[in-house]
């Protein structure tokens, strides 16, 4: 648990107790009035002499002490000084002088307002690099609220009645405005004697000028010139010569390895060509992967204010700073920069390639590992901080998801053990930071410690974008000259912002135009398909010809195919286990198995052994990343895509290869009337372990190649040739030269549930129009394949997985309508079509029949679909039970026990008001009209239910609601209940005092709800 100062705290920090710490103190104040010792106007005077004197000696109070040492002792000061600023603005209204000893108990008591100034200092710790703007407003509303709270004391003391109107609103009024006016004055104070304060938050007067200083963020170089101002009190260590100089080294280094660069190329150094991220902070994620989450967090353009405030404070050396990102996204470069720009004498930076190090080992042993890989000698942790002289340790353990991904080995409370390894440390007075990377996907692999804050690395924006192109370009202007190349066009980069929005991706585009002005030559009206097409085959092309130069222009086009042939499998390696890498050894078997026949590269010679087969595969492709990682001494290898999209495009690439060499089969048999059954073995093998509509781009890419690369008589036989295939998916197959081919162990259900999936999928992507259920399943009678049809679907809604069933529902639409009197059915390939609630089954049976009550369009309704789609009479009539909530509060109906609805049906309908429901509702609620019908409930059983808990239900609305009234009126209906303690309906006035004026709904900062069904990767229930 995070130990946050209080004043005591921050006083005891500073040089000892004082008479105000311990008036304050609740096992002695009442002693100390009762013996006569001080009053509060003398603990007042106390606590300005403190304010005054202890900032001109706070230079001395520091001197000598660690970086860590230092920063504690300046964020007690910070403490102090907003405990001061306050109690000078009262003193300033002379309140202090009239109140008599007893009154002084009354303002001192537990729930009394300087006690809540007193203990909750901690919830106002210096921010992370805030805007100064936000800072002083913040502590606006603080003031105000512990004067309010001083203000309903002060009304039932005897000198409230003595005072007229004026001089209580001057109380009111001014009040807050002198104490922050003070705490403003004071804090400039701290910040002129002490640069690090100034980190704490960004002070920058005005939000366009931040802006501006922004745009020229390069090589992190914002945080040089932050931490340039502190104090160079400590010398640099001799013994750590090598480790500082190799990270400063690190910026003179070009961007990307030349390896990978045709001949002549100027690769611009990393301080030059690293484009600062911008970034999405959360403190205390639970889920860190979970897009819903982030995409309610504003994105940052301040990394270096961060990062600079961040590691000035306590809270660095508390828990792991956890730095997400994709593959590609700049994670590792990151480290290396920050490494290189932070100042020697104040942070010793380390970064541990966790790839690089036992997988099995602990933490400490981790980080001996990463320093000795450093210095090239041993040295132990302790000796590492002595030798520090006083800087402040921050260890970057670099690609966690490399440990997760290549080892298999459970790490789920690894970084629980990096924050306990801080605490240890802290408390042997060897202090450290800590930053952990890892890939986004992988990270929810791992419990993320409490006081943790995550940053997720967003993809560049188009300026972004325009700053790297233009470092680039400038680069390699002798590069271009020489070869009679234009510029990189940004333009044409910026028209794929999937791939340009990613660095490393990025430097593929600009390696992919260094040949022959490759982007250039592209017509702006390309398909996705054809760009992805000509990058893999840009590339594939490139490394046969350096691995078998010379070959004549048909060997060399099938050298290529087969490249991209091995690579397809490859992705549907990835595919098939649904996961986003592949472990060698499993690609190893799945090539062995499907390409049997497939050449294998050489690679060893002398001492070093003979590549795999998936080595082989994998080669110098720049687009697909190996991460590494040791375990029993052994290297554990998997590879990766550095975008999804690659794999994703490659799934569709051999899918469509092998319907369109299908296709060509059946024409050429019918041409010759002749009966045709061309071998799907292959197909089958690959597509019955997953659903393709899973992926969506794949199902995107499969559309675009099979209407670009089939003509339209090609797709009307292939169409008739799945329908065909899939009205007998079920059925028993013979045997097949692909049935060693096992990526997953699949129960014989759930792999014909996926190649029938897969079948019906490609039928409706082939056609150029809706297919029938009368197609599909080769039936003259719309009823039988209506029954055919909904016996298949409850198939697929038992056998795909949760995220496969969802995926498909969400692809295909399936309407229902009357045919001269017959009710049929017919599939399109329509992801957001728009479907009205009478177009769900029970409403078209023949004759006469029911008509919904309330009517609803959607092209978002998720359920709406799902019941058109299982053909379900009883989901149906569920459904239209349930409009009213659908159209009026939420349109998402979630189908689980405690679902939304389910919840404020139980708390609308119920005679017994539950707390712990109502808990549940607030700080779950989807939208603001259904916290709002909450909180009207809540006001009517706010009559009975115990006051206390009334007020913590208010404090958890209060987190998420921001609309006027419903608060208000929860306030005035336990105001007026006798049952209920003073303190209790003055702080419940406080709440209700915060709403704003338009209601709205807040993103839920607090404890995510549980885990449902529908999360658990491969959950196949329903």
């Amino acid at each position: 648990m995070r130990h946050l100062l209080t004043y005591r705290d921050a006083v005891a920090l500073l040089g000892g107790p004082t008479a105000i710490s311990g008036l304050l103190d609740k096992g002695s104040s009442l002693a100390l009035f009762g013996l006569g010792e001080i009053d509060l106007f003398d603990a007042r005077a106390e606590a300005v002499r403190l304010g005054d004197t202890f900032l001109r000696r706070m230079r001395d109070k520091v001197k000598g002490l660690s970086r860590y040492d230092t920063t504690q002792r300046l964020t007690a000061a910070h403490t102090v000084i907003v405990m001061v600023a306050y109690l000078e603005a009262l003193a300033e209204t002379d309140v202090l002088r009239e109140l008599t000893l007893d009154d002084q108990r009354r303002v001192l008591g537990t729930d009394g307002p300087l006690h809540l100034l007193a203990d909750d200092l901690d919830l106002l710790a210096p921010g992370v690099a805030d805007a100064y703007e936000n800072v002083v407003g913040v502590f606006r509303l603080y003031y105000r609220a512990v004067t309010n709270t001083l203000l309903d004391v002060l009304a039932g003391l005897a000198c409230w009645d003595r005072w007229d109107e004026t001089t209580r609103q001057r109380l009111r009024d001014e009040t807050p405005v002198r104490a922050l006016r003070r705490y403003e004055e004071l804090f400039r104070r701290m910040a002129a004697e002490f640069p690090e304060v100034t980190c704490w938050i960004d002070r920058t007067d005005h939000q366009a000028t931040r802006a501006e200083v922004r745009k020229l963020g390069h090589g992190l170089a914002g945080i040089e010139r932050r931490l340039a101002a502190l104090p160079q009190v400590r010398g640099l260590p001799d013994r750590l010569t090598a480790l500082i100089t190799s990270n400063r080294a690190a910026l003179r280094r070009p961007m990307m390895s030349s390896t990978r660069t045709p001949p002549g190329m100027t690769l611009p150094l990393l301080e030059q060509g690293y484009v600062d991220p911008k970034y999405r902070l959360h403190p205390n994620i639970p889920f860190v992967s979970a897009e819903e989450v982030w995409a309610q967090v504003d994105h940052r353009d301040d990394l270096t204010s961060f990062l600079a405030a961040y590691l000035t404070q306590p809270l660095a050396a508390e828990a792991p700073l956890l730095v997400l990102g994709q593959p590609g996204a700049g994670k590792s470069v990151l480290t290396r920069v920050l490494a290189a720009r932070l100042p020697a004498s104040e942070f010793l930076a380390l970064r541990v390639e966790l790839r690089g190090v036992p997988a099995d080992a602990d933490v400490l042993a981790q980080i001996e590992y990463g320093i000795r890989a450093a210095l090239d000698e041993d040295m132990s942790w302790p000796d590492f901080v002595h030798a520090g002289g006083g800087a402040l340790p921050v260890v970057m353990l670099d690609g966690f998801d490399e440990l997760l991904q290549a080892t298999g080995v459970n790490q789920s409370d690894y970084l629980e053990r990096v924050a306990e390894f801080q605490r240890t440390q802290a408390e042997k007075g060897r202090a450290l930071a800590v930053i952990v990377t890892s890939r986004t996907a992988v990270a929810d692999r791992a419990r993320v410690p409490e006081n943790s804050y995550v940053i997720r690395l967003e993809p560049f924006d188009e300026d972004q974008i325009e700053q790297w192109v233009t470092v680039w370009n400038k680069a390699n202007q002798a590069y271009f000259r020489d070869r009679d190349l234009q510029p990189m066009p940004l333009e044409r980069v910026l028209a794929v912002p999937k791939l340009a929005g990613q660095p490393l991706l990025l430097s593929l585009l600009a390696l992919y135009d260094a040949d022959a002005n490759a982007l250039r030559l592209m017509r702006e009206d390309l398909p996705e398909a054809e760009l992805y097409e000509r990058l893999l085959h840009g590339f594939a092309a490139r490394e046969v010809a350096k691995t078998r130069p010379g070959l004549p222009d048909d060997e060399l086009e099938r050298a290529v195919e087969d490249e991209l042939l091995r690579l397809s499998v490859t992705a549907f390696a990835m595919f098939n286990r649904g996961r986003q890498w592949i472990a060698d050894a499993d690609l190893d078997a799945d090539l062995h198995v499907l390409l049997p026949d497939s050449p294998e590269k050489s690679g060893g010679s002398g001492f070093r052994r003979r590549l795999t087969q998936a080595e082989g595969v994998i080669g110098g492709f720049f687009f697909i990343h190996t991460t590494q990682a040791l375990r029993d001494h052994e290297r554990l290898r998997t590879y990766e895509f550095l975008h999804a999209t690659f794999g994703e495009y490659l799934v569709a690439r051999l899918v469509a290869r092998e319907l369109a060499d299908m296709a060509e089969q059946l024409a050429f048999a019918e041409s010759r009337r002749r009966p045709a059954t061309p071998d799907d073995g292959f197909l089958h093998a690959l597509l019955s372990f997953a659903a393709l509509a899973g992926r969506a781009p794949t199902v995107d890419f499969l559309a675009h190649r099979l209407t670009s690369d089939l003509t339209e008589d090609r797709r009307e036989i292939l169409k008739r040739h799945l329908c065909e295939l899939f009205a007998r998916a079920l059925q028993a197959r013979p045997g097949s030269a692909y049935d060693a081919y096992q990526p997953t162990r699949a129960d014989v259900t759930a792999r014909c549930a996926a190649h029938a999936a897969n079948l019906m999928l490609l039928a409706v992507l082939t056609a150029d129009g809706p297919v029938t259920g009368a197609g599909l399943f080769g039936s003259a009678q719309p009823e039988q394949a209506n029954e055919l049809w909904r016996r298949m679907t409850r198939l697929w809604h038992s056998q795909l997985t949760r995220a496969e069933w969802d995926a498909l529902i969400r692809t295909v639409k399936v309407r229902h309508e009357l045919r001269d009197g017959v009710r049929t059915l017919e599939v399109t390939f329509e992801r957001d079509a728009e479907i009205d609630v009478a177009d769900l089954v029970f409403f078209t049976w023949p004759g006469e029949g029911p008509q919904p009550a309330r009517r609803m369009r959607s092209s978002g309704s998720i359920p709406m679909r799902e019941i058109a789609f299982r053909d379900d009479t009883l989901l149906g009539h569920l459904y239209a039970a349930l409009l009213p909530y659908a159209a009026d509060v939420d349109p998402t109906l979630e189908s689980y026990p405690r679902s939304p609805v389910a919840l404020l049906l139980d708390l609308l309908l119920s005679e017994t008001p539950d707390t712990g429901r109502y808990a549940v509702a607030l700080a779950e609620g989807p939208t603001w009209k259904y916290v709002d019908q909450v909180l009207r409930r809540l006001a009517e059983d706010a009559r009975v239910l115990p006051g206390r808990d009334v007020l913590t239900l208010m404090r958890t609305a209060a987190r998420r609601w921001s609309g006027p009234d419903r608060l208000q009126r929860i306030h005035e209906v336990l105001s007026a209940r006798p049952d209920v303690d003073e303190r209790v309906k003055v702080q419940a006035g406080l709440i209700a005092g915060q709403a704003e004026d338009e209601p709205r709904l807040r993103p839920f900062d607090g404890q995510l709800s549980a885990v449902l069904p529908r999360d658990v990767p491969g959950d196949r229930q329903p």
